[in-house]
């Protein structure tokens, strides 16, 4: 019967714990078909460890997917990663203003395959709400060459820079959760 209980307890202990809880922010779509979606998810242990930071200091995983659209320009496989973009969240405090940046670096997983994200600790307490604002721009002069066909089609960059806005966000239930 002691075992019984031990094993009815441990149930219910991992049942009222969140295990993985994902927030997805918004997602848009910006030319040329870009499919841009905002998620804060739980913490992850991510390698190599000395460049990133380790799990046990990490409050949320910030997640940016880019991916080609159905409205892609020809060549792009619509769900494919778009590369090269560089990607900056800025994670404000919304009771204290305390607010840091971040430069979110491509990460690979099984479930979202190459993303955009970072490990990050928030500048407060979980208990805290939060507005991020993420900046996507194309990549840097020189970073990625484009041929004369994409430039007469679509101009000399990727996109042109775009800025997302979540306010208000409460991230406590994220920050609870572990993925294992």
């Amino acid at each position: 019967m002691k075992k019984f209980n031990c094993f009815i307890m441990a149930i219910v202990s991992l049942s009222s714990a969140p295990l993985f809880a994902e927030k997805i922010l918004g997602s848009i779509t910006i030319e040329p078909g870009i499919e841009l979606t905002f998620e804060a998810a739980a913490r992850d242990k991510i390698v190599p460890e000395k460049f990133y930071l380790s799990e046990k200091e990490t409050d949320v995983h910030i997640e940016v997917l880019a991916t080609w659209s159905d409205r892609a320009p020809p060549g792009a496989r619509k769900g494919g990663h778009v590369a090269y973009l560089e990607v900056n969240v800025s994670v404000e405090n919304d009771q204290s203003k305390e607010n840091l940046l971040f430069e979110l670096s491509p990460h690979l997983n099984l479930s979202d395959n190459l993303h955009y994200a970072q490990n990050i600790r928030l500048p407060g307490k979980s208990e805290s709400t939060y507005t991020l604002v993420f900046k996507i721009s194309p990549p840097a002069a020189g970073v990625l060459g484009i041929h004369a066909d994409w430039v007469e089609a679509y101009g000399q960059t990727i996109s042109e820079p775009k800025t997302m806005t979540f306010p208000n966000l409460d991230l406590e239930e994220v920050v609870q959760a572990r993925r294992r």
